[in-house]
């Protein structure tokens, strides 16, 4: 079987609404009181989970929640090449997939983390930061692996296969797209059963289906295949 060219982004803007928590409800909890108080805590957050467990999603979905409320905030990730000063008009930091930073990258995290916890001016920015690994085990420079473990951690457990079936449902019915159990069986025994993966892939075929005026059933995702 030849392997999908996952190459388009997800369907739907990561939001703390549409994330499935599953056995990660205590890590959403934290971050929906975080953005939706007015008196924020400063201290610094640490998600850390393999990769599908949803540590981007949360990341994505707070920046989102904080630029709804009008927030500027700083951003930061191991495709960042060329990261802008600390900005003391942030509201917060994000950093994510830290366990992947290159000395320059970490250099930039280390400076805004110290910068959004004793600003010059103003009240301290929140960091919340996220990775593969515990902080205790990541592979950087000491003063920035201190900082990150010293904060609230959660760490992120990738959803069963139940729970990965419910959330494929619940992003299909969101579509108006029926997703059968055979061809839900199919997308999970045939390819990366990767959340993140599994969601650009109902994409992929939501689209083939709307171009082709074909229902969503095994042979079309084997056409689609074919295709690519």
């Amino acid at each position: 079987m030849k392997q999908m060219a996952l190459d388009i982004g997800l369907a739907s803007t990561p939001t703390l609404d549409n994330f499935f928590a599953g056995p990660n409800a205590a890590a959403l909890s934290h971050l929906r009181l975080w953005t939706a108080s007015t008196s924020r805590s400063p201290v610094p957050s640490y998600l850390w989970g393999e990769s599908g467990s949803g540590k981007t999603h949360l990341l994505h979905a707070v920046h989102q929640a904080l630029q709804e409320q009008g927030a500027l905030v700083g951003w930061l990730d191991a495709h960042s090449m060329d990261p802008p000063d600390f900005n003391d008009d942030w509201t917060a930091v994000l950093m994510d997939d830290v366990h992947l930073y290159n000395a320059e990258q970490q250099h930039t995290a280390f400076n805004w983390f110290v910068n959004a916890l004793t600003p010059l001016t103003g009240k301290p920015r929140w960091v919340l930061a996220a990775g593969a690994l515990p902080p205790a085990d990541l592979k950087l420079r000491e003063d920035l692996r201190s900082r990150l473990g010293w904060g609230h951690i959660d760490a992120l457990q990738v959803l069963g296969e139940t729970e990965r079936r419910a959330v494929l449902r619940q992003e299909a019915d969101a579509r108006g797209l029926f997703l059968s159990d055979e061809v839900m069986s199919y997308m999970l025994n045939r390819f990366s059963r990767d959340l993140g993966s599994l969601m650009q892939l109902l994409d992929q075929l939501d689209h083939y289906a709307l171009q082709t005026q074909r229902t969503l059933t095994i042979p079309l995702v084997r056409a689609m295949l074919e295709n690519e």
